[in-house]
């Protein structure tokens, strides 16, 4: 079929998910389902995936990727490590966001975002509202969380939001998930939908 780049290639070009350049081994466990939180929040910012990726890095190497241990940094040394990784323009409140979502997800789902996990019957749309709980994150955020955690989360798949649906109609590609996921092998969806999101900002 004739499409406007053909999805392996856009694969190739586009297909690093958002948790591989923030570094996250993404797996179905409190950590690292808080890492995919976190930067969920700093890509809910209109700042670019690349400093939101570094700033995440950032904010790892300094040793925060629980909850407990971003709420025991001060505010300071987190405005300093997000100013390393280049949030300049929103350190102060996002540092400030930080400490309050990682307090929600300690008091309402005890520190494990698999809580929050659809299973087989679940509406996904009960995840994206419950994600939109956390400071900064809105149905862009969730959408981003949602598209990456599909890799741990089968009870989410296929999952592409409508700004991924707008680039896959744009490049010729089915419009329905189903179909839409076809193009690609199961492993691959996760990289697949990243890079449908990075070619539409591109």
């Amino acid at each position: 079929m004739a499409y406007l780049i053909q999805p392996d290639d856009l694969l190739a070009e586009h297909g690093t998910t958002f948790a591989e350049q923030a570094g996250i081994t993404l797996r179905d466990k409190p950590s690292p389902l808080y890492q995919l939180l976190v930067l969920t929040t700093l890509l809910s910012a209109p700042i670019s995936a690349d400093v939101a990726a570094a700033t995440a890095r950032e904010l790892f190497t300094a040793g925060w990727r629980t909850p407990a241990r971003m709420r025991a940094a001060t505010w300071q040394q987190r405005v300093d490590a997000l100013g390393r990784g280049g949030y300049r323009r929103y350190d102060e409140s996002t540092a400030d966001y930080l400490e309050e979502g990682a307090a929600r997800l300690e008091q309402e789902l005890s520190g494990d975002l698999r809580r929050l996990r659809p299973g087989r019957d679940d509406d996904v749309t009960s995840l994206e509202k419950a994600l939109q709980q956390f400071p900064r994150v809105g149905p862009t955020g969730a959408a981003i969380f949602c598209r990456e955690v599909q890799a741990v989360w089968p009870g989410v798949r296929p999952y592409f939001d409508e700004r991924v649906l707008e680039a896959a109609q744009a490049l010729g590609y089915p419009q329905d998930p189903g179909r839409l996921a076809e193009l690609v092998q199961p492993h691959q969806l996760v990289a697949f939908a990243a890079a449908l999101e990075r070619w539409s900002r591109s």
